[in-house]
């Protein structure tokens, strides 16, 4: 197999393993704006959410409302993947017409990706939000603060390590979503930073590459293995990330 210079391999924007160019960049390009563009819809609706549950809703609507949020992170990433396709594809192609929405595109993609991520980030915010001591919010109310002030100015900083930690994870998640990118994104790698157009995302290489008819000594096989490891790379350090700032802004109260 040839020899591939590491910055090369990270910086430049040809992705033909065939023909002995790998530049890395279109895959990584992609997989960088859907998961931008998925938690531009999970972190507000997922913490909105949080926050809801957690300080408006009443026990009752609780009980009822988060089973119902939590669905939505057991279906199956496949069908969300034909969701984009059939649904929010056709919806971006009468907003902007069709001449500059390709039917493979990120945009899609990356906002049924955050419809995905929601349930986890909203889950996992609200558990931390709960764990707030109630003393705080009685505190709050006694010197005058609304309900809102309260969840926003008191509860949510004094949660900050969970949140983080659900937003980190949200993103981790994201960068590592297979089905929905493979089956909306498109395939091929493209460089560009227009999310109307299709983009192959990294996963979605390695799920093509993977599932085809290609030798297993071939260069294009290969090099799923190279994406694996950055792949696994980029999930731990945003895992190590999500450590020190959870550590760093965790409240302890007696």
């Amino acid at each position: 197999s040839p020899d591939v210079n590491l910055v090369e391999f990270l910086t430049t924007i040809a992705w033909q393993p065939s023909i002995g160019n790998f530049g890395i960049l279109p895959l990584l390009n992609a997989t960088l704006i859907t998961s931008l563009i998925a938690m531009t819809v999970a972190i507000p609706l997922g913490l909105a959410a949080a926050i809801f549950l957690s300080e408006y809703a009443s026990s009752k609507s609780r009980a009822v409302l988060k089973p119902i949020l939590e669905v939505l992170a057991g279906v199956p990433t496949i069908v969300y993947g034909y969701f984009a396709l059939t649904f929010v594809t056709p919806l971006l192609r009468n907003m902007f017409g069709n001449e500059n929405v390709n039917v493979y595109n990120m945009l899609s993609a990356g906002l049924v990706m955050g419809v995905m991520i929601l349930p986890l980030i909203s889950s996992i915010s609200e558990d931390a939000l709960q764990a707030v001591p109630h003393s705080l919010r009685d505190a709050s109310f006694a010197l005058g603060a609304t309900r809102f002030e309260t969840a926003i100015q008191i509860v949510l900083p004094a949660a900050l390590s969970g949140v983080i930690a659900a937003v980190i994870l949200g993103i981790s998640r994201a960068v590592g979503e297979t089905m929905i990118v493979a089956v909306a994104s498109g395939s091929g790698p493209a460089f560009t930073f227009n999310p109307l157009k299709a983009a192959e995302t990294m996963t979605g290489y390695i799920a093509r590459i993977s599932g085809g008819d290609l030798g297993y000594d071939t260069p294009d096989y290969n090099s799923i293995f190279a994406i694996g490891l950055l792949l696994f790379l980029v999930t731990l350090v945003l895992n190590l990330i999500s450590r020190h700032l959870a550590t760093k802004f965790r409240e302890v109260y007696d």
